[in-house]
Formats: C-alpha cells, structure tokens, sequence
C-alpha cells in the first residue's frame, strides 16, 4: 500500500467525528504513526500488521493497551481493526535517556514500571504471550541463517551467548512486561506519566524490564542498584545482582539481533546497519562486565 491509500484508509475510519486531518509522527521504528485531528478532538493512529519475525501479535497488543489503560498507565483505545489503532493523544513531552537519569524522574519511571508488571495482568482478557527473550534470541539467530545474513559468522556466537545468560538469569518470577523500555515510550504531560507501544508486551521476568530500563538508557551503576532497590523495597544481593546482570545483557543481545533481522525485513526508514553496530558493541561490553561479577 502507498502513502496516498495508506492515508485514504485512515480517513475512511468508521470512528472519526466529520473531517479528520492527519500529519506524521515521529519516532516509530515498528510502525507508522499519524496525528489525527476531528471534532472530539486529537488521536494518535498507530498502522502496523503481525511480524512474526519479530513475535509481534496485535491481537497481543491491542489487549495489552486496553489492559494498561485500565490499569491507568497507557491512552484510551479509541477504536482498532486489523492493522489500524487510533489512541487519544496525550499532549505530552516524549522522554530522551537524559530525561530517563534525571534524579527526580527515574524513581517515578521505576514506580511506573512496577505498576504496569502488578496492575496490568488484572485486567488483562483473552489469550496472551509470554515474552521469553532467550526463545527470541535463539529465533532470530534461526531467522537470520535463513535468511543468509550478512551476520552469519556470528550467529552461533550469539545465540551461546543468549544460552549461558538463560542459565545465569534463573530461578524466574513472571509479571506482565512491557519489554520494550526505550526512553521514547515514556511520556511525561507535565503531572503524569504514560507508557506506550505494547508490541512485545507478555509475561516476562521482570529483570528483563529493569534491565532493558538500563541498557537502553545508559543508567550508571549507583542508578541500577537504586531501581533495584525500590523495585525490590529490600538491599540487593548477590544472587539478585547477577541474575539482573544477565538480563541486562540478555536485553542488549535481543535488541541487537532484533536489528539485525530488521536489516532484511523492515521496510521502514531507519539506519538499522548503525543500531546493530551500536547496540552489538554496547552488548559485548555489558557482557564482558557480567563475567567480571
């Protein structure tokens, strides 16, 4: 579909109030996201299908958002149909990692956090996934042999890699994850904050979340035992410590093969080739440091 039918399509939407205008969104490196504006007011479209590729369902999704809004951490769903969501629009500041490691927001982001993995599951419907991001890692390296990545050599090397953090990172707890914990899935409106983009959402250990918190927005170690410890609401040990650790690499190894799979697949406009490379040698350095514990 081309962008003209693309946004004849989102016009033609049974929920819109007379006239609707649209503009882009930026950000996205999953979907495309459009700005739309009626008589009731300002909605985000969110225009993605399944990737299996990438385990991202949206029947999935769509019942996570609705779940988190019940929960009182994510938009109204205003309407959806396969491959279309229309969401309010929350007139708000999209964070950046510099927001994330400001001493009075991380606290509030860990509390956010923590009522998503507890509230959101209760009112969760219907079918759900869990998250495993080992089985993901061990996918996508399956994924990306087939497909002859240019990646090939190191195939076997990461998924080893993903193995020995497996064994490292147990014994598991489960909560519902959100599992995707970039800065620009956090929104502050000036006296709340929002958290969007259920795409990976499912059952997962909440490590992964605190780990990814972490990976994915640079947080120094004195930060990391703090989220810990408010998380936790007790000291952190050892055994909690090398366990996170091993998340927290087991994070930046998805997110970097996740990259590489999207180099094939995506269609989207986004430097890929640069993120692996980023996100491969921010990997091997958390993974050199988790050895060292």
């Amino acid at each position: 579909m081309d962008h003209k039918e693309r946004i004849r399509g989102i016009k033609a939407l049974p929920c819109w109030a007379g006239e609707v205008s649209l503009s882009p969104l930026e950000g996205g490196i999953t979907n495309l996201n459009f700005l739309a504006e009626d008589a009731e007011g300002r909605f985000a479209v969110r225009v993605g299908s399944d990737i299996p590729e990438h385990h991202v369902m949206r029947f999935n999704e769509l019942s996570a958002m609705h779940a988190a809004y019940a929960a009182g951490v994510a938009p109204r769903v205003k309407y959806a149909e396969p491959s279309v969501t229309v969401l309010d629009f929350v007139d708000s500041h999209t964070l950046t990692p510099e927001d994330v490691t400001a001493p009075e927001m991380l606290p509030r982001i860990v509390e956010l956090v923590k009522r998503c993995h507890q509230e959101v599951p209760k009112h969760l419907r219907g079918p759900a996934l869990i998250f495993w991001v080992f089985h993901v890692i061990r996918d996508y390296g399956a994924t990306l042999a087939e497909r002859g990545s240019a990646y090939a050599d190191l195939i076997d090397e990461l998924v080893s890699y993903g193995n020995a953090l497996e064994a490292a990172a147990g014994p598991f707890d489960v909560v519902f994850g959100h599992n995707d914990l970039l800065a620009g899935n956090i929104l502050d409106d000036g006296k709340r904050l929002w958290l969007i983009d259920y795409d990976y959402a499912g059952f997962n250990s909440p490590l992964f979340d605190l780990g990814g918190l972490a990976s994915n927005n640079n947080l120094s170690e004195k930060q990391e035992q703090a989220c810990l410890e408010q998380y936790f609401e007790a000291p952190v040990t050892g055994d909690l410590l090398h366990r996170y650790s091993a998340m927290k690499c087991a994070s930046l190894l998805r997110e970097t093969m996740w990259s590489m799979v999207s180099e094939l697949t995506s269609e989207i406009d986004f430097n890929y080739a640069a993120y692996t490379a980023e996100n491969l040698d921010a990997f091997r350095h958390s993974y050199a440091d988790f050895k060292n514990i």
